[in-house]
């Protein structure tokens, strides 16, 4: 609907003011003519002004110079007409034949330039739109929107170069842009082989209220990265804001902490969490939490989770695990007890376990 505003709101400014401007002037029929499809398309007449306006279009495209002035100004309400009927690709060809027509002025061409990008891109085709967009800034700055809506155009072709340009074109101007945009920077600058500029974007636009999805993709490129304690400070955020929650968010909530080297806060956060049924009191929880304390070094909370494993699944290479560390805890009895239930299910164990204690 904007785009069919745009495409109107100026023809009968242009029509009227010709006389004192570039273009030549037009006789007062043609503008009482523009006035009327200008008011019929503004009420939703599409299908009519459309079939008018082109027909006019094409019978004065051959005349003189006000004819063929005449001719871009029907184009431009054919372009609306098509536009206001969701025919974008029709609308954007209109504004190509009206941009040929020398007698149009060159800021008005590079108007209906920058509207046929735009129109270009909503029919899909973004090769075409950048192509414009492009060739339009070879002459104005643009806005921000115009350098957010290039730079997505060129991600979507996968022109990540580019792209990055444009992004941090847009950021210079728009350091704090909404959820959508910082999105798009962070996808951008990832693929464009600059992962800390990508992280940056993410964290920027993180908050209580963006979806869930936001606060993993972070920690997720923070772990790529190989920073596991900036990782798990983002999951913890994004846990404490409420944006991460359930098992599997517990539980990667874990992990984190275990890769960024806290595991005592690993392991307090899965026995209470164990503790209140938040997850599952099974065994590849009880693993976990073993491996936690294990990795805590607190001996005595590790020697009761593995032992709590090893009865659990009466494995033999958990009983055989719980011997190893019993003895680097220098807990000779208990390390003998478990290579014994480890021998018994089957585990080779060097018999200088079992000779003494």
């Amino acid at each position: 609907m904007r785009a069919v505003i745009r495409l109107i709101a100026c023809v009968v400014l242009l029509a009227s003011a010709s006389v004192a401007a570039d273009p030549p002037a037009l006789s007062g029929d043609i503008i009482a003519d523009l006035e009327r499809l200008q008011r019929q398309l503004q009420q939703g007449e599409h299908d009519r002004v459309g079939e008018r306006a082109r027909t006019q279009a094409s019978r004065f495209e051959g005349g003189n110079a006000a004819d063929r002035w005449a001719s871009a100004l029907y184009r431009q309400l054919a372009a609306g007409a098509e536009a206001g009927a969701g025919r974008h690709e029709a609308a954007a060809e209109q504004l190509r034949q009206a941009r040929r027509v020398q007698e149009t002025p060159l800021h008005q061409r590079d108007r209906w330039l920058r509207e046929e990008a735009r129109l270009r891109s909503a029919a899909g085709q973004t090769e075409v739109a950048v192509a414009l967009w492009l060739d339009w800034h070879q002459r104005h700055d643009g806005s921000v929107d115009d350098h957010w809506r290039l730079a997505r155009a060129l991600a979507e072709l996968e022109r990540w170069d580019e792209a990055t340009s444009w992004t941090e074109r847009a950021l210079a101007d728009d350091p704090t842009p909404e959820q959508r945009r910082q999105a798009l920077a962070a996808t951008v600058f990832q693929r464009a082989g600059r992962g800390e500029a990508a992280l940056a974007s993410l964290e920027a636009a993180l908050n209580a209220q963006v979806e869930p999805e936001a606060w993993r993709r972070a920690a997720a490129l923070a772990q790529s990265l190989g920073e596991a304690e900036r990782a798990a400070a983002i999951w913890e955020a994004g846990w404490q804001a409420g944006a991460l929650a359930g098992e599997e968010d517990l539980r990667q909530r874990v992990e984190l902490h275990l890769a960024a080297g806290t595991p005592a806060r690993a392991a307090e956060y899965l026995e209470a969490a164990l503790a209140d049924e938040t997850l599952p009191d099974n065994l590849d929880n009880r693993r976990l939490l073993a491996r936690a304390w294990e990795e805590a070094r607190d001996r005595g909370q590790a020697l009761n989770a593995w032992r709590e494993v090893a009865e659990r699944s009466d494995a033999g290479s958990d009983w055989r695990r719980l011997g190893l560390l019993a003895h680097a805890c220098g807990q000779g009895e208990i390390a003998q007890d478990a290579m014994l239930q480890a021998q018994a299910r089957g585990v080779e164990v060097d018999e200088r376990w079992l000779s003494s204690r």
